[in-house]
């Protein structure tokens, strides 16, 4: 048996799947790399340790060889594991481990950069009570980016205004690559000349300056549902600001606010409100007209209605923003006392106070 034992170095049993060993490669690799543990001294040692163990373990051959004879039949430590081919062995495929952490393993991986989509935007609508229950469109201005019309979103009128870049020969990506203890490392990162683009402007449009989108105040109709609740968004989709270099445009998100009413309180679909009484319609009855969204209804008060009594106004309240019927408004009476009395109004109080004394056990029907 060799004096390294591989399943030691990356900490798994003898019989560790391929799915194992990939993923002790990934915790090891990450914790000796050099460029990761750059104030370990021992790093650069464990980390070949490491990739020697998993070029062995990772290949079913050599893992069958090292199993049954204790080698590869390989001299050690000769290149330790070289990067270049890690994704060639046909067995084990090391490169998505190293994008997990370096953030991209080759040219594929790493996309042009140009076309975008557009930034979504928020508008803030405040709208009455009465709109909301009732339904309502609007027209609101939207300040945003466009897509230009005299280059259409290319940033160029014509095609000849643009060429490939140079740097990265239209890929919009560059390669770099340098020599490590273990063999070459490259890193695929954007193009520093064209920012990603693969292309350079020559003459950029004169009007958007070759960003292909130029400013706007765009006028928009929005229909409000009825019922709409307070701080609900409605997505009006593509009216947000246009997309990079023919991107899709984003969507606009039109945050509604209903404005707080003199007399109702809205809860759900149901609308509270209070109305005064005299003593003498809370104590006779009667019938009285109550304010509504759509104007006024008649409620009918009977007789020995007590202060702070509510009432239900069936389908006097707003309609479900789904379909499913309509609320209620409840009115809550509240008897109201004067704070003067005219001398008229002194004395036939003091004859109802009369009146009131004469009968037997009144204190006792009045309190309940």
């Amino acid at each position: 048996m060799s004096e390294k034992d591989y399943y030691e170095t990356l900490g798994i049993s003898k019989d560790a799947s391929k799915g194992e060993i990939k993923k002790a490669y990934k915790k090891m690799a990450k914790k000796y790399h050099p460029d990761l543990n750059k104030d370990n001294p021992n790093a650069s040692e464990k980390f070949k340790e490491v990739n020697e163990a998993a070029s062995v373990l990772g290949d079913d051959q050599k893992r069958q060889q090292y199993d049954q004879y204790g080698s590869t039949g390989e001299q050690p430590g000769m290149g330790g594991f070289d990067f270049s081919n890690m994704n060639q062995g046909g067995n084990f495929d090391f490169g998505d481990i190293f994008d997990s952490f370096f953030g991209g393993g080759g040219p594929h991986r790493v996309q042009r950069e140009g076309v975008q989509r557009g930034a979504s935007l928020r508008f803030d609508l405040e709208i009455t009570l009465e709109e909301a229950a009732e339904g309502v469109t609007k027209k609101i201005i939207v300040p945003r980016l466009s897509t230009c019309k005299k280059c259409s979103g290319k940033g160029v009128e014509k095609e000849a205004d643009k060429e490939q870049c140079g740097n990265c020969q239209g890929h919009g990506v560059e390669k770099r690559v340098r020599r490590t203890p273990f063999g070459m490392f490259s890193t695929t990162t954007s193009c520093s000349h064209c920012g990603g683009a693969g292309e350079i402007i020559k003459n950029p449009c004169d009007t958007c300056d070759g960003t292909g989108r130029v400013e706007e105040r765009k006028e928009l109709e929005i229909k409000i549902p009825a019922g709409v609740e307070d701080i609900m968004k409605l997505r009006v989709q593509g009216e947000g600001e246009a997309g990079v270099k023919g991107g899709p445009p984003g969507d606009l998100f039109v945050v509604v606010h209903i404005s707080a009413h003199e007399l109702f309180e809205r809860h759900d679909n149901d609308l509270y409100m209070e109305i005064p009484l005299t003593f003498t319609q809370a104590a006779l009855g009667d019938e009285v007209k109550v304010p509504t969204l759509e104007g006024t209804a008649k409620l009918k008060i009977p007789a020995g209605t007590q202060t702070e009594t509510i009432f239900n106004m069936k389908g006097k309240g707003l309609p479900s923003l789904h379909g499913y019927g309509t609320g209620s408004q409840k009115v809550k009476v509240v008897v109201k006392i004067p704070d003067k009395l005219s001398r008229k109004e002194k004395e036939l109080c003091k004859e109802l106070d009369k009146e009131f004394r004469k009968e037997k056990g009144f204190l006792e029907r009045l309190l309940g």
